[in-house]
């Protein structure tokens, strides 16, 4: 099977993929910035749509940044699928799209639309574009919507957390209990692996991709501390202490705010029943902590 991966030749994601997929499939990994490539003699069976752009920690992206690159960039991309020899087009979406903050209920691919960021807002835009078009006959489009994906490489919110932990700053949210989604990088790529191996049997739609367990903020702290040896003191200050804190933080430069604050210790919770159902998995290849730890050894490891 031949697979073209639209910017998946630098990156996070992109990079594991690659590792993971270049043994099974004939791949061509290609970038979105120039199209030189598209002269070339290679006839796809599956396109996937890597193009994104989602952390931005500077805060100097704008608006038309995200657009472009989450919105524009994805009708390009379907676009190459439909003047394309393959049958099926996988556009790697968010959670984003429909959340971003909280939800007291695990959420299901049918979950009403509510992004608060440029970044989801764009995410959502896009999945609403790619569902308004029609499909040619024996074309599918598959849209996935993953939580946060950690693993070595990444440069997101867990890797901010692990500098947090390591600089000793006591971590003051022990009494904040919470349950949040979240997919490893090696379950991320076996959810790609297995739906290309059998993407005959599923329809085309929405798939929420996550690990099968929650983890908290407490326990990400705990295993942090524990894969590390660090003694960075935990402490349980009173919640509303806390909030009163982060609002400070919205007006100064302390590391927590209220944005922060409620990423941190609020409930969101994503299934995955649908796409296990669709591609008949019983059980992915980590749990929830063993791909917790993966991630932690691969700070230490780039750290050392």
């Amino acid at each position: 099977m031949k697979v073209l991966i639209l910017g998946g030749n630098s990156g996070f994601i992109g990079s594991h993929l690659e590792d993971k997929l270049n043994d099974l499939f004939d791949c061509k990994f290609v970038s979105m910035r120039n199209f030189d490539w598209m002269s070339e003699n290679f006839s796809p069976n599956c396109v996937i749509n890597l193009v994104g752009k989602a952390h931005d920690f500077t805060g100097t992206a704008s608006e038309s940044d995200f657009y472009y690159a989450n919105f524009e960039l994805a009708k390009k991309a379907f676009q190459i699928f439909i003047d394309s020899s393959a049958d099926v087009f996988i556009h790697i979406s968010s959670l984003a799209a429909i959340e971003e903050i909280e939800a007291p209920k695990a959420l299901s691919e049918v979950a009403v639309y509510n992004p608060v960021s440029s970044y989801g807002k764009s995410k959502r835009d896009a999945e609403e574009w790619l569902l308004d078009q029609t499909l040619p006959p024996a074309k599918k489009l598959i849209i996935l919507r993953p939580p946060m994906v950690h693993g070595a490489g990444d440069k997101g919110n867990l890797n901010q957390l692990y500098k947090l932990v390591s600089k000793g700053i006591p971590y003051p949210l022990a009494l904040f209990k919470n349950k949040r989604s979240f997919l490893s990088i090696e379950n991320f790529c076996f959810f790609i692996e297995q739906i290309l191996l059998k993407k005959d049997q599923m329809d085309s739609g929405i798939y929420h991709l996550a690990d099968d367990e929650t983890l908290s903020s407490n326990e990400i702290v705990k295993i942090i501390k524990e894969e590390t040896g660090w003694n960075t003191p935990v402490l349980p200050l009173p919640k509303r202490f806390v909030r009163w804190i982060s609002k400070v933080g919205d007006r100064t430069t302390l590391p927590l705010n209220t944005w922060r604050l409620k990423k941190l210790t609020s409930n969101l919770v994503v299934s995955n029943k649908k796409i296990k159902i669709a591609l008949a998995i019983q059980r992915l290849p980590r749990t929830a902590k063993e791909g917790l730890r993966d991630t932690i050894r691969s700070f230490q490891e780039n750290n050392s």
